[in-house]
């Protein structure tokens, strides 16, 4: 067992920096990963449509995150969490420019019985 720490080793943050995603844990139906943005959004009219749930968690920095099927955009803060189910249209609008903005993102099979947060 590796004892690590989410919030080390993390990549240069500047307005060149690219958008970056370690993956953590990859089990049957279940992976998770590490997504540390610097001022990053989503491309303009790209939608996330995935076929697993994704529950995420961010740690760090601040977000907005839009739903599809919702008219305004989230604003996220460390601490906060969502659990999107399967096909849930989502973008991210921005990520704070100039800082890290780490992610926890788990994405869970189909027949997860989680419950939404």
């Amino acid at each position: 067992m590796t004892l690590s720490n989410l919030l080390n080793n993390l990549p240069h943050c500047d307005a060149t920096a690219a958008e970056r995603v370690d993956e953590l844990l990859k089990r049957p139906g279940m992976r998770i990963e590490r997504i540390v943005s610097c001022g990053q959004a989503s491309p303009a009219g790209f939608w996330y449509d995935q076929a697993e749930g994704e529950w995420i968690l961010l740690l760090t920095g601040s977000a907005g995150l839009r739903l599809e099927h919702e008219d305004y955009t989230r604003l996220l803060v460390p601490g906060d969490c969502l659990d999107l189910p399967a096909h849930c249209r989502h973008r991210v609008e921005w990520t704070a420019p100039g800082q890290h903005t780490v992610w926890l993102a788990v994405f869970h099979g189909l027949d997860c019985p989680w419950p939404s947060l």
